[in-house]
C-alpha cells in the first residue's frame, strides 16, 4: 500500500512539473505564420509579480536595494539597478530572439520591425532564483502569456499561449545577478515557442 501511495505521490510530481515547465495552447494556431517571414515582438510587465510572495517591481526592488546596499555597497546597487533597466528595455528581448530565432528557421523575430502580427510578451510571475557559487544555485523562472496580434490592430488577438514557469538554464555571463538568471529563463521560453512553431510549420 505504502508503495502504492509513493508511486501515486511521484507521478503528480512528475506531472505537475511537466505541466509547469511549458508551453500551453489557449487559443488560435500558428497557421497565420505560414506566408510571414518577420514578426515583431514587445515586452510587456505592467502586471508583472515577482518572487513566491507576489512582490509588486516596487516591492522587488525596495528589498534588493536594502539587501544589495547591507552587503555590498551604494556603488554595487547603483550598478544593479542600472543593469535591471537595460536588461528589461533591450536585454531579455535579446536573448529571447537568441532563443527562438535559432529553432525557428523560416520566420524571424526582431523588434520596431514594420511586420504583419506582433508578439507581445506579457510577464504575469517572475522567479529570480538566486546563485550560491559553489554551493550551487537556482535557476530563474518566468510565466507569461505570448499574445499573437495584428500590428496595425492590437486589439486583434490572432492566437494566445500561456507560457508556464519556464525554468531557465546556466548560459549566460550575467547568470550570478538576477536580470541575467532572468534574461535566461526568456531564452528558454525563446527556444520552446520556436520548437512549437518549427513544428507546426514544417
Amino acid at each position: 500500500m505504502m508503495k502504492k501511495l509513493l508511486f501515486l505521490l511521484f507521478v503528480a510530481i512528475t506531472t505537475t512539473a511537466f505541466a509547469q515547465n511549458q508551453i500551453n495552447f489557449e487559443s488560435g494556431n500558428f497557421d497565420f505564420l505560414k506566408d510571414q517571414t518577420e514578426v515583431n515582438v514587445q515586452l510587456k510587465f505592467d502586471h508583472a509579480v515577482y518572487q513566491e510572495k507576489n512582490f509588486t517591481e516596487a516591492q522587488y526592488l525596495e528589498n534588493r536595494e536594502k539587501d544589495i546596499t547591507a552587503k555590498k555597497n551604494e556603488a554595487v546597487w547603483k550598478n544593479w539597478i542600472f543593469q535591471w533597466g537595460k536588461f528589461k528595455t533591450s536585454e531579455y528581448l535579446n536573448y529571447f530572439f537568441k532563443g527562438i530565432n535559432n529553432k525557428s528557421k523560416k520566420v524571424t523575430f526582431k523588434n520596431d520591425t514594420k511586420a504583419k502580427y506582433t508578439l507581445i510578451i506579457d510577464a504575469k510571475w517572475v522567479y529570480a532564483g538566486w546563485y550560491g557559487g559553489m554551493i550551487g544555485s537556482q535557476e530563474a523562472k518566468l510565466t507569461s502569456d505570448l499574445i499573437f496580434v495584428e500590428t496595425d490592430n492590437p486589439s486583434k488577438v490572432v492566437m494566445k499561449l500561456h507560457a508556464d514557469k519556464i525554468q531557465g538554464k546556466k548560459m549566460n555571463k550575467d547568470f550570478s545577478w538576477e536580470y541575467g538568471r532572468i534574461a535566461a529563463a526568456y531564452e528558454v521560453t525563446g527556444k520552446k515557442l520556436g520548437a512549437e512553431i518549427k513544428k507546426a510549420t514544417k
